[in-house]
């Protein structure tokens, strides 16, 4: 079974095919998630420039599609996968419902799945062309099932088309020395708690300031630590934080971490906390999770399928900071052990797991395409 990937996102300009692993880590991550389950795996990354590298077995195709129309591009995509003998084409984003169309009538036979990357319901008045664009997807696959309610309840996907759970990606984080790595990160705190995310609305971090600063009362020395790049409501969360008491000397902005880096204030941490509202997936919870750090984490359908429904680690509603605050006290008085975390990993969220997990969806979507009239 030969599986292609397709990214139809264009490759930013100025950068190299090499580059683009560095830029885009999924680009390499998803695919080998997917061949460790037993399939071939290609890719074909619409770019600049014409290319082909093999990297840990994977062929990676880029294919030059500048200025090319929706067709076009569709038919150059359509030689690649006739060359390479695709039997599934597992194509990224459901923004690229014209393309996977038009994709399809160059190649009617082609079993089609779809895989969500945060993807927007289309406005009303584009529903129906994209039902019917949708129309020869043979699968679409979210990390948790319950994502897929806005389209189904407006009519985007078809009866027939089948809905796969698989988490977006996996994580190459490792468990390592608490002792060693806090020695290396000057990281501390009874619990260490450590926010990776952007400093914005959509992750809330004024209603996790408030979940501290309440637990404070109970862990007296719990500390806060916080990466993150984009910062919208820095301003917000230093006044936040200097109008606190409860908060004096608890909270520590990190800034920007490099990624290499964020493993290393992982492995130090006790806690990971996160208040998103809304996630297709949540790689930093991944990434603490392989690292074997208890999440507290939102009740969102993306986390609860990262944590057996909540079974490993522990949720709490969005924007209620007394319930983070009596989860944080919770994760410290019975606490899960990063052995127990990290084996959960491995059993359902390591690149074996999902792979396990892409094998099984792409035999169900061939089988589907042979046995269909």
């Amino acid at each position: 079974m030969h599986a292609v990937h397709i990214n139809f996102v264009p490759a930013p300009p100025g950068h190299s095919p090499e580059q683009l692993f560095e830029l885009w880590p999924s680009l390499a991550d998803i695919p080998e998630a997917a061949a460790s389950g037993g399939a071939r795996v290609s890719v074909i990354q619409a770019a600049a420039q014409q290319a082909r590298i093999t990297r840990n077995g994977i062929d990676y195709y880029f294919v030059d599609v500048v200025g090319m129309r929706v067709a076009a591009r569709a038919r150059r995509f359509a030689d690649v996968l006739l060359q390479i003998d695709a039997d599934v084409a597992h194509v990224h984003g459901l923004g690229f419902a014209r393309d996977i169309f038009a994709l399809s009538r160059c190649l009617p036979q082609l079993s089609i799945i779809v895989q969500d990357h945060a993807d927007r319901l289309p406005r009303w008045w584009r529903r129906l062309r994209w039902k019917r664009w949708f129309s020869v997807v043979s699968g679409v696959v979210f990390t948790a099932r319950e994502l897929a309610l806005p389209f189904t309840r407006a009519g985007v996907f078809g009866s027939r088309t089948r809905l796969f759970a698989i988490p977006e990606s996996s994580s190459r984080f490792t468990p390592g020395s608490r002792v060693h790595a806090r020695a290396e990160t000057g990281l501390y705190g009874d619990p260490c708690v450590l926010w990776v995310g952007h400093l914005n609305a959509g992750k809330d971090p004024l209603t996790v300031l408030e979940g501290i600063a309440q637990a404070s009362v109970t862990l007296p020395d719990v500390q806060l630590w916080c990466a993150f790049a984009n910062a919208p409501l820095l301003e917000q969360v230093q006044q936040y934080t200097a109008r606190d008491s409860r908060l004096a000397d608890r909270v520590h902005l990190l800034g920007k971490v490099a990624h290499a880096d964020v493993e290393r204030l992982m492995q130090s941490s006790d806690i990971f906390v996160s208040g998103s509202h809304a996630e297709s997936c949540g790689f930093v919870v991944l990434e603490a999770m392989a690292c074997g750090v208890a999440p507290v984490i939102t009740d969102i359908p993306s986390f609860r399928a990262l944590t057996n429904e909540g079974r490993v680690g522990h949720l709490w509603p969005c924007g209620d900071a007394v319930r983070l605050a009596e989860s944080l006290v919770a994760a410290v008085s019975n606490p899960t052990a990063p052995e127990r975390i990290r084996a959960h990993f491995d059993a359902t969220l390591s690149f074996k797991a999902v792979g396990r997990q892409w094998a099984t969806a792409y035999a169900q979507v061939l089988d589907a395409r042979r046995r269909a009239p």
